[in-house]
């Protein structure tokens, strides 16, 4: 064997052929005699292993799979042998199988087990030969890697002529976002190359950054128009939860609130593509803030100018576990107490013990200030001097009045 083993570092398109040209050119001599009983190995282990592809294969389906098998591996020993191959026309044929099974009613998921029965078989198949010439260690090693970058390659391909097919199939451009925008929002998220294709056929450009806006119609709006938005905004009215998306936040979100009639809306942060569920996921949680009255009522709310509150109600039961820890002097007390002291405690924690700033707040004489935070320094001693338990105790009695409920010491 004639060529020292390098494993290249960069991954992504192309990484397979890297590998393979890494191996000894040896190897491909060695393999060529058997690029078809391979091929038929893993055609057989894909028909045993998947139920969709057990029938017998014909027509120009079962063609363009027995093709794409020998192609895929007569182009593997192409690159060990650093020959021209057919790695330019990769992407064509795999897309092209891709369309093919969704034409033919075929699953998407079922076409990606196949690819990775193959690529076990395949594995298996140069494994057994390696150990029969004891090839060396290092040299599988290479050959198992380069067998499964390759399958990924090839079956991202076919992801894209599938959902191209599929996109192409939805029927109008309306329709295609639709779909495009149902993508970008899925959970878990689709895969950059999905979305790559589904926005070509939506003939939507993917843009660097995304918002995404929750929509709410206003009780007393029986039928709210459709927002005025620029068109290569997506939008979605329809579902159960209508939003729309903006590929230019910058643009759209600068006086949304007149383009908004019968709408309440809340603006989700600022995010790539790939993370635009993430961005709904927040808007949506910041629109249930305005409907709770947690929040001002406005035609626009935005998540960033809410992220403390976001943050101190994000866990029920971590709230009431820190009051049972910050609040327990509170206890003995009657609900009346409570509620009184802990309204005096909160208001001393954010005027800094200002008496005339806090009797203000509270609407109280001065002296019934000094008196209560008399009862309050009785009752937590030193946990008022200390910082990390004044911001513990003020956290707490701040979520609690935003949920508008007693912060009892002990439940």
């Amino acid at each position: 064997m004639t060529r020292t083993i390098t494993v290249p570092h960069p991954r992504g398109t192309g990484r397979a052929r890297q590998l393979w040209c890494s191996l000894p050119t040896e190897l491909a001599r060695r393999f060529r005699p058997h690029a078809d009983p391979l091929s038929r190995r893993i055609l057989e282990e894909i028909q045993r292993a998947v139920p969709e592809y057990a029938k017998p294969l014909e027509g120009e389906f079962g063609k363009m799979i027995v093709l794409a098998i020998e192609q895929a591996v007569l182009s593997c020993i192409d690159s060990i042998d650093d020959l021209p191959s057919t790695e330019d026309n990769w992407p064509k044929l795999f897309r092209e199988v891709g369309k093919r099974v969704h034409h033919d009613g075929g699953s998407l998921n079922s076409l990606q087990a196949a690819y990775r029965a193959g690529g076990r078989a395949a594995w298996r198949y140069v494994a057994e030969l390696g150990q029969a010439h004891r090839f060396p260690a290092a040299v599988l090693c290479v050959g198992a890697e380069a067998i499964f970058a390759y399958v990924d390659e090839i079956s991202s391909y076919s992801v894209e002529g599938y959902t191209l097919a599929q996109a192409m199939a939805t029927g109008t451009l309306e329709r295609r976002r639709r779909r495009l925008l149902e993508l970008l929002l899925a959970t878990p998220p689709s895969s950059p190359a999905t979305l790559a294709t589904m926005a070509k056929a939506a003939n939507w450009a993917m843009p660097e950054w995304v918002t995404v806006v929750a929509l709410d119609p206003r009780d007393e709006q029986h039928l709210a128009p459709a927002p005025q938005v620029a068109g290569d905004v997506l939008l979605d009215l329809e579902g159960t939860e209508p939003c729309l998306l903006t590929p230019h936040p910058d643009r759209d979100l600068l006086g949304l609130e007149g383009r908004l009639p019968g709408w309440r809306a809340a603006v989700g942060p600022r995010v790539r593509p790939a993370d635009a569920a993430t961005s709904a996921l927040w808007a949506r949680r910041t629109l249930d803030l305005v409907r709770r009255g947690l929040v001002e009522d406005r035609a626009v709310t935005r998540t960033a100018d809410h992220l403390a509150t976001h943050w101190l109600l994000a866990d029920r039961f971590l709230l009431d576990e820190l009051s049972d820890k910050t609040l327990a002097p509170f206890a003995g007390l009657t609900v009346k107490q409570q509620v009184r002291l802990a309204e005096t405690l909160l208001s001393w924690l954010e005027h800094n013990g200002n008496t005339p700033d806090i009797a203000q707040a509270l609407g109280v004489h001065p002296q019934t200030v000094r008196y209560r935070v008399s009862q309050l320094s009785d009752l937590f001693g030193d946990r008022l001097a200390d910082p990390a338990q004044r911001l513990e105790i003020q956290m707490t009695l701040r979520a609690h009045q935003l949920l508008g409920t007693e912060p009892p010491g002990e439940h």
